[in-house]
This record gives C-alpha cells, structure tokens and sequence, in this order.
C-alpha cells in the first residue's frame, strides 16, 4: 500500500509495526506521535473520513500474537478519492491509559472517543467534552473491562431515583402526547 510506504518513510520513529489481514492493512504507531500521524494521513495522503474508532481490552488474550499492552486504540480510516481503508493501532497502558485525541482532524472522533472512555476508561488528551456518553455520569467502573464484574456488587445509588422518574413518565402515551386514562 502507498500510503503505508509514505508513513514509513516521513515517520520511521512512529511506526512499530505493520501487519495485514482479510485485505485490510494495519499499522501500529507510537501514542506520542499519533497526531503528527494522523494530520499526515488526513492532509496529505487524504484520508478524510473516520470510519470508526474503538478500544479493545486484551487482559488474558490468548491468541498467538502476545500484546505489548492491555488496551488499543483502532483507527479505521478511509480515503475517499482512493477509495482505500487503512487501520491505525496504538497500544495504551493499563497503568496510564491515554492517548491524545484526534477530534481537531476529525470532529466525530467526539462521539466515538467518549464511548471509548466510558466503556474502556481510556482517556482522550485533549478532548473538548470528556464526559460518559452511555453510562449515567455517577456510575462507576468502565463496562467493556474484561475485568468489570459480571454480577452485581451492589446496587446503583441512582437506581431507585431512575424507577421512580420511570414510573411517574410512563403515564405519558408518546404517540399521540396525551395522558393514559384521557
């Protein structure tokens, strides 16, 4: 793949790996030359859509390729006038999980980078709004964890709140806006 050659050659300190799969190219970059790579690939080599962007958590990954890190962050770019996808890993500690945000090249990296930290707890440097997206802001934990618990410890302190609020707007028929019992 050119563009992966490119990276190659301006970026020979950032890249780590590259690895191919299903017709699909990856590679692997240093988190602390992420954005330099990134603004490369979308000015230049113009990959200007942000297909998707999602953390995978590799605690007790048994597969044959053994992980530097716990978690990585995927980047999957793609090129319209080349009409060309292209994969972007980075691996992120579980001891400092962060990497820098990349919503300043692309603005729905908003939405995806706040799932990613809701779910996985990898925090995006940089980002304008890192808040929960999915889980209530007072909930604790980050679901996506292979670590979280799969039983309940102990109820959601706000969980009686959300059945009572539940209970009080079920009167409420949504389709035509009026109340039951009208």
């Amino acid at each position: 793949m050119k563009a992966l050659e490119l990276l190659k050659e301006k970026f020979p300190e950032a890249i780590l790996g590259e690895e191919s799969s299903a017709g699909q190219v990856s590679v692997y970059v240093k988190r602390e030359r992420l954005l330099p790579v990134m603004r490369f690939l979308h000015a230049e080599l113009q990959f200007d859509h942000l297909a998707d962007l999602c953390g995978v958590d590799y605690l007790g990954w048994k597969g044959k390729n053994k992980k530097a890190e716990r978690f990585e962050v995927v980047y999957n770019l793609y090129s319209i006038p080349q009409r060309a996808f292209l994969r972007v890993k980075v691996s992120v500690p579980e001891e400092d999980p962060w990497v820098p945000s990349v919503t300043s090249i692309w603005e729905v990296a908003n939405w995806f980078e706040r799932e990613v930290y809701d779910m996985l707890g990898v925090r995006f440097e940089g980002h304008p709004d890192l808040r929960r997206l999915l889980m209530p802001e007072d909930w604790e934990g980050h679901p996506l964890r292979k670590d979280y618990p799969l039983e309940i410890e102990e109820e959601w302190p706000a969980y009686q709140d959300l059945k009572q609020k539940a209970c009080e707007l079920s009167r409420f028929e949504w389709g035509e806006r009026r109340l039951r019992g009208e």
